[in-house]
């Protein structure tokens, strides 16, 4: 007979449902000491415009096209678009070992407000629920496109994700074909989906049952450190309610998840009293004409920060050779994140 698992102490696997891989865990590894790369932890001061900045109204943007001088949010095609539509199909396939074909899409940029200085932490929760708004228009217009099977919404926030501009936006990638990690999600949806249930409505009961794991919440939206969590401050955010897309999201559900969304990066903030970085992404239902009841809409944060505004999670060695692994423990994380305040920097 098995002993009783001591998540806190003993290294273990956890399953993670969603991309059907296992996470390895290791707690007593968070005494070893810190001799690898340190970040800057100066927080970032900037303007309330730049001139320098493509993103900021009135400006000008690669090849010649110039900002108007937007007011509140604004949408543009990507002057440098990871897919295009209008790619001549052609594919390669040599003994089904070099196998490649040409994959159609847009690419859009989503500028949340005409400040600067602004991030989603510290916007006016209306001008947020405007942005709320936008992506839902974004995904239904895409999504619409007959050839369009998916749609990407994202955000990469801070230098050490990989950010281009401070200025506070994120991308949309629409897709011929779904992507990898949203396939996966969807066998694992409609496998569960065979015993008569949603997958993340029976895991959100479960976290709320437990609530070692259970960051804040809302009417509407809750936010939790994932079990299966792999970045050190990962989050899910999840619609209380089963939904499928942002396009079936009510005023009043935008507005709500606008809330979460400033209550959580604000959190992130104060955690070590930094703008924090994460690389932030919806998953919901594909677009490719089928009704998917299976899905359920929800919003994965990646943040790399690991124990201090200066310190790093790299996915290196075993994670890069074996599988994913962390250090703290996800309910460690949701009890530090449940500490952070909701009050924006500043």
């Amino acid at each position: 007979m098995s002993a009783k698992l001591d998540l806190a102490k003993a290294p273990h696997r956890r399953w993670n449902p969603l991309l059907r891989e296992w996470v390895l865990v290791s707690p007593h590894r968070t005494e070893r000491p810190w001799q690898g790369q340190v970040e800057k932890s100066a927080p970032e001061q900037r303007p309330r415009y730049d001139p320098n900045c493509y993103l900021c109204p009135g400006n000008s943007r690669a090849g010649g096209h110039k900002n108007p001088n937007y007011p509140s949010t604004f949408v543009f095609n990507n002057d440098y678009a990871a897919l295009t539509p209008d790619i001549v199909p052609g594919e390669l396939n040599h003994s089904g070992l070099t196998v490649a074909r040409t994959e159609r899409g847009a690419c859009r940029v989503i500028c949340f407000s005409p400040r600067h200085d602004l991030t989603v932490s510290n916007m006016e929760l209306g001008d947020v629920a405007r942005v709320a708004e936008v992506w839902s228009e974004q995904y239904k217009e895409l999504g619409a496109i007959d050839w369009i099977n998916y749609v990407q919404i994202f955000e990469n926030r801070g230098e050490m994700m990989g950010a281009s501009n401070p200025h506070p936006h994120c991308q949309v990638w629409a897709n011929e074909t779904i992507p990898n990690y949203p396939a996966t999600e969807q066998k694992s949806f409609l496998e569960f989906s065979q015993g008569g249930g949603c997958l993340l409505c029976e895991y959100l009961r479960l976290e709320q049952a437990e609530k070692s794991r259970l960051v804040c919440s809302n009417d509407l939206f809750t936010v939790v450190v994932p079990f299966w969590a792999v970045w050190p401050f990962e989050v899910l955010v999840l619609a209380n309610a089963h939904c499928t897309g942002m396009d079936q999201l009510s005023r009043d559900a935008q507005r709500g998840l606008a809330d979460i969304l400033k209550r959580i990066t604000s959190r992130y903030d104060n955690v070590f009293a930094v703008t924090f970085p994460y690389s932030m992404g919806f998953h919901q239902r594909p677009t490719d004409g089928q009704p998917h009841p299976e899905w359920h809409l929800h919003a994965h944060f990646y943040p790399p920060l690991l124990r201090s505004a200066t310190i790093r999670k790299f996915m290196v060695g075993y994670e890069m050779l074996a599988g994913p692994q962390r250090d703290i423990t996800p309910e460690s994380a949701a009890a530090r994140l449940r500490a952070a305040p909701e009050r924006p920097l500043g």
